[in-house]
């Protein structure tokens, strides 16, 4: 082979490697139901008219209950998931929660949010064990790659912090 044809190979497949990575780092089922929920659910029922209703059902579900959570806060979103899926103990301490932000977009490359408490004191104060279950319970409720939480005290004061 000519020196043209490796350079024109090579840009070739340069081209076809950033197009397969650039459609891999696509929507991965966490991001808004606008991107296409019932068009990916329609694309894994092979296209059939049966499978493709019941995906629309579903798909359908998800977007209420999704049109539904936009409608709350994130502090009243991330107090009914502990009130549903948390620990007595996390209930108890995210019951103290007054504000949550930062927990609506995440980009997986630096996500931080912060939740604010009615406890006093700082760190030393009352509030430093309670706040690492705040944490967690956010853990739970939103993932990402590389996210980090602070949980802080009616003083704006630092409780605790964790990864999500």
């Amino acid at each position: 082979m000519g020196m043209k044809t490796k350079i024109a190979l090579g840009a070739v497949v340069g081209l076809v490697v950033i197009g397969a990575v650039s459609a891999n780092t696509g929507d991965d089922g966490t991001g808004s139901a606008d991107k296409g929920t019932s068009a990916s659910a329609d694309r894994q029922s092979g296209g059939a008219k049966d499978a493709g209703a019941d995906a629309g059902q579903s798909s359908e579900k998800a977007e209420k209950t999704e049109k539904a959570e936009k409608k709350l806060s994130q502090t009243e979103q991330f107090k009914a998931f502990v009130e549903e899926n948390g620990t007595a103990q996390e209930k108890a301490a995210v019951s103290h929660v007054t504000k949550v932000q930062g927990a609506d977009e995440q980009n997986d490359i630096l996500d931080t949010a912060d939740i604010y408490t009615d406890f006093t004191g700082g760190l030393m104060g009352e509030g430093s064990g309670p706040a690492k279950l705040v944490a967690s319970a956010f853990a739970d409720w939103k993932q990402s790659e590389n996210g980090l939480v602070t949980v802080y005290d009616a003083d704006g004061e630092l409780l605790g912090n964790g990864q999500f």
